[in-house]
């Protein structure tokens, strides 16, 4: 649908205005999805734009997350502004994406919740924190805060960016709103070629490429005493794990590995992208006439279990570690594939249905360097687990060349600093500048 700038900046407007009705109506749909648990009900109040936490004094980076993975990807960004003396804010939108900041980063940096998109709430909450600039991680675009903080004239920047085939072929729909939107966006700084194009497409300027900034993530953690526990009870039995499955992967893994289970005694380890559906989960393995272990009960790894379900948040080092061979869902049963960068961190040889577009170029880079493998369907992954079970010389090449091509794809931080150096030096100047201020005054 073509729209004429001027109607397009009318829309955008109109949506900022529109905000301003529903505000009253968002209480009530929070209240549903805290009874959901999708919601910390004791934090709710943050999605209004309350603070819960005092700003500190000095200069401040606000940095939105919007899930696990977004999260995991800009740790070493906001250490490294840490190190800078740059005070950080970080606001996620999930209850798991908060758990994973607190584990990994406790209290070096400030958590929120997000801010519900309009105005009210956005207004609310940059009144208080006052972020010098605003960085955005992947694909995140909302439009109210984003013509808030033009108004404003805090700069708003993109890193890790990146446009699925979906998101860029809806916009290009409106391609005058986008424009409108998305020059509002003081860089971009795009993952690869590809996503550049498509951002300068809908109207971003200046883009820059910095490649993917999960590549220089740290490898998940895990608790090694734990780790030596399961290990201890798996003992020699064999095992793969299907790891950010969605709805359907879940029976696919059990398909292969009733298949399997007689030919090799395996132990397959389930990972559900939402732990919230693990109940549901348990219960069609059981139907199933599987035995299942869970991570949450503190279960113990007999002989007899089929399969170890992983149900909790922040623990996937542990369960990767636990195995040699990953399955990486949301590309069998669903679309966009999950990121494939974690297990080829902890060097495991990676499975993936064809679905992986949110994912394309790495993955492509994986199957390319030998440490990854496109499967159609249940067969063909029930081939593929057995032939890697079987063949120690063959996981162990796909093993390796996940490890080296880890170590070809670093980089993307350094990059990504590079780009922000504008806008983060002055921050940093004026963090050791202000303490000696105060003290001479």
């Amino acid at each position: 649908m073509a729209l004429s700038d001027g109607l397009a900046k009318i829309a955008v407007a109109s949506y900022g205005w529109l905000g301003l009705v529903a505000y009253p109506l968002s209480r009530p749909l929070l209240a549903y999805r805290a009874a959901k648990g999708k919601e910390d009900r004791a934090r709710r109040n943050e999605r209004f734009g309350y603070a819960s936490l005092a700003r500190p004094v000095g200069p401040m980076v606000w940095i939105h997350a919007a899930s696990v993975g977004e999260t995991v990807a800009v740790v070493p960004l906001m250490r490294e502004l840490r190190r800078r003396d740059v005070h950080v804010l970080l606001t996620t939108g999930t209850v798991t994406s908060a758990e994973v900041a607190r584990n990994r980063l406790g209290d070096t940096v400030l958590h929120q919740y997000v801010p519900l998109d309009l105005l009210p709430a956005v207004r609310r909450f940059l009144d208080y924190w006052q972020p010098d600039v605003a960085i955005g991680v992947e694909s995140e675009i909302w439009p109210a805060t984003l013509m808030e903080l033009h108004r404003r004239q805090i700069p708003q920047i993109l890193v890790n960016a990146r446009m699925s085939d979906r998101s860029i072929d809806r916009w290009l729909r409106y391609k005058s709103v986008a424009e409108a939107l998305f020059g509002k966006l003081a860089l971009v700084i795009a993952q690869s070629d590809v996503d550049a194009e498509r951002f300068r497409d809908l109207g971003a300027w200046p883009v820059g490429i910095s490649g993917n900034i999960k590549v220089d993530s740290d490898a998940p953690p895990c608790d090694a005493a734990v780790l030596a526990r399961y290990m201890q009870q798996i003992g020699t039995r064999k095992t793969w794990a299907s790891i950010s499955t969605f709805e359907g992967e879940e029976k696919i893994a059990a398909m292969v590995h009733r298949a399997l289970k007689a030919h090799t005694g395996l132990l397959s380890i389930i990972v559900p992208r939402h732990p919230e559906r693990s109940d549901e989960i348990e219960a069609m393995l059981v139907e199933k006439g599987l035995k299942v272990a869970r991570r949450t009960r503190g279960d113990v790894i007999t002989p007899e279990t089929d399969v170890f379900l992983g149900d909790t948040i922040g623990e996937m080092g542990l369960y990767l570690r636990m195995t040699d061979i990953a399955f990486v869902g949301r590309s069998l049963s669903a679309d966009g594939g999950q990121n494939p960068l974690e297990p080829a961190m902890l060097g495991c040889a990676i499975l993936s249905g064809p679905q992986v577009s949110n994912f394309r170029e790495s993955y492509q880079r994986l199957v390319r360097n030998g440490s990854a493998r496109i499967v159609r369907d249940a067969e063909m992954l029930a081939k593929a687990v057995h032939f890697l079970m079987t063949n120690d010389l063959a996981r162990t090449k796909m093993m390796e060349a996940g490890t080296e091509s880890m170590q070809e794809m670093r980089g993307a931080l350094t990059a990504t600093l590079k780009a922000l150096e504008p806008y983060i030096s002055p921050l940093s100047v004026k963090a050791k500048l202000e303490p000696r201020a105060a003290s001479q005054s």
